[in-house]
């Protein structure tokens, strides 16, 4: 395989990811054979000076449509080991490649997917290797980092307000897991603090835009719904009373007590 072959390759995913309805098939098979001609070439591990540039600037636009697409296809460890891949030729291989107009949308992407797994440590790692100025002014990083704060002040109904402002169909697939997982959070706690809630309330409460969408909610987290009172019952096995051994504790209790006279 030569690097024309390589290059042809790489036309064709993007003239394939670039319509409004990719054949996604198909440019999984083009994905497997331009790995295959990375191996060959030598720039599936790329060391700086002993590969090609050219060959490591196809090859990071070969990743970068495949972490699209892993996205596409709702694959997250795909796209998960595309952003690692692509980790090298952003930082370790900056110095010999040009600028990729990918590159920041995607890592503010990969953001969001962190966020959306309350992967909270990791997302600060990622942010340690932004540049400063990126953080401020561009708005796909920006955009993952707004989100963290409002997560940090509990502000959910922030987080829900910016639903309109998500910009690129990779961002709103992590958004909604995002979405999502504070639901499940906002649940638990409701399970713990109410015994139940009017379906209005819960609705507005856990984000959900109508009544057939809270009572699908309800049979996942396995509530129980009054349709004549208009209510959610938060039921909870762990309501059950639980029986405290209170001989058995006082009687281990009083062997220490002895024990200790013994020892003093």
């Amino acid at each position: 395989m030569t690097l024309q072959q390589l290059d042809a390759i790489r036309d064709q995913l993007k003239n394939e990811m670039s319509g409004s309805s990719p054949n996604l098939q198909k440019v999984g098979q083009l994905l497997t054979q331009a790995k295959i001609t990375l191996i060959e070439l030598g720039a599936f591990v790329p060391v700086a000076g002993k590969t090609d540039p050219k060959v490591l600037t196809t090859a990071r636009d070969i990743l970068e449509m495949g972490a699209y697409y892993s996205i596409r296809i709702k694959d997250i460890a795909s796209f998960e080991r595309y952003i690692a891949q692509l980790n090298t030729y952003y930082h370790d291989l900056a110095s010999v490649l040009p600028p990729s107009t990918q590159m920041y949308p995607l890592i503010g992407v990969n953001l969001l997917c962190l966020l959306s797994q309350n992967r909270l440590s990791d997302f600060h790692i990622a942010l340690e290797t932004i540049d400063s100025d990126q953080l401020q002014n561009n708005k796909c990083i920006k955009q993952a980092v707004d989100l963290e704060q409002f997560l940090m002040e509990g502000s959910y109904n922030k987080v829900w307000s910016t639903r309109s402002t998500v910009q690129g169909e990779e961002f709103m697939f992590f958004y909604d897991i995002l979405i999502s997982t504070i639901r499940h959070e906002i649940a638990s706690c409701s399970e713990k603090a109410y015994e139940y809630l009017p379906l209005n309330d819960a609705s507005t409460l856990l984000f959900l835009k109508n009544t057939e969408e809270l009572l699908n909610f309800a049979s996942e987290r396995g509530w129980k719904v009054n349709p004549a009172e208009q209510k959610v019952y938060f039921g909870s096995e762990d309501n059950a009373a639980v029986e405290i051994p209170q001989e058995q504790i006082i009687t281990r209790t009083l062997g220490y007590a002895r024990e200790l006279e013994r020892i003093v």
